[in-house]
């Protein structure tokens, strides 16, 4: 490794991008670290880098006597680099997340959003200029149609489990999440593909053929 023993987040978000982590987590044997769900970016281009901070909704159909406490409570205990992880299975019953949550977060020092379900107010949060990635858009307020049941729980998007304080990065190819346990490994991995691709790619550039650079570096 040429990097400092310890790469941090601000060094992913400089150098690093999710294929090369999907990447070097194939290569441990950990496979199923990327939802296919189409989530999308919706409000920025910028990459999402940091911990996990998870929220798990439910759909419902009759009257909250306690509407949106656990969802304040969440948004309210994030912290610097957090990544708010909203796992609504999907559901577009209503606009989960929107301008006022987002302002919350943020002030915590939250950096991004991923949201398994609707959103509102995207203009609003387009100018915060906060990223968030979601499934799509729908106007209705979550009030007596979803809310959060559980937090700081592990939660899973399309099959992929998001624990709390998982190293996760999103960003327009897609939503990729680091187990801990195999975090230290994977990004010495992915820093060094990253160094390894740079060799190909010049390679390339002055006039070596894809196969025998392949054949060389052992890398694509």
């Amino acid at each position: 490794m040429t990097s400092s023993p310890k790469i941090t987040l601000q060094q992913i978000r400089e150098h690093m991008y999710s294929a090369v982590l999907c990447d070097a987590l194939d290569s441990i044997g950990h496979r199923h670290q990327s939802p296919r769900a189409q989530l999308q970016q919706l409000t920025t281009r910028q990459m999402i880098v940091g911990r996990c901070r998870t929220t798990l909704w439910a759909d419902m159909y009759h009257g909250d006597p306690e509407p949106y406490a656990l969802e304040l409570k969440s948004v309210d205990s994030c912290q610097p680099d957090d990544v708010l992880i909203a796992a609504a299975g999907g559901s577009m019953r209503s606009g989960i997340w929107g301008e006022l949550l987002t302002t919350a977060v943020r002030n915590g020092g939250c950096v991004g959003a991923i949201i398994d379900g609707a959103v509102r107010d995207v203009a609003r949060i387009r100018e915060m200029e906060f990223p968030v990635v979601a499934r799509g858009r729908c106007l209705y307020d979550s009030k007596d149609r979803q809310r959060v049941i559980d937090s700081d729980v592990p939660v899973e998007i399309d099959g992929v489990t998001f624990s709390p304080g998982d190293l996760v990065v999103a960003d327009e190819d897609g939503i990729v999440v680091i187990p801990q346990a195999v975090e230290e490994r994977v990004l010495e991995l992915a820093w060094d593909k990253i160094h390894a691709e740079n060799e190909v790619r010049d390679a390339i550039r002055a006039g070596m053929k894809a196969v025998d650079a392949y054949d060389k570096y052992g890398v694509l």
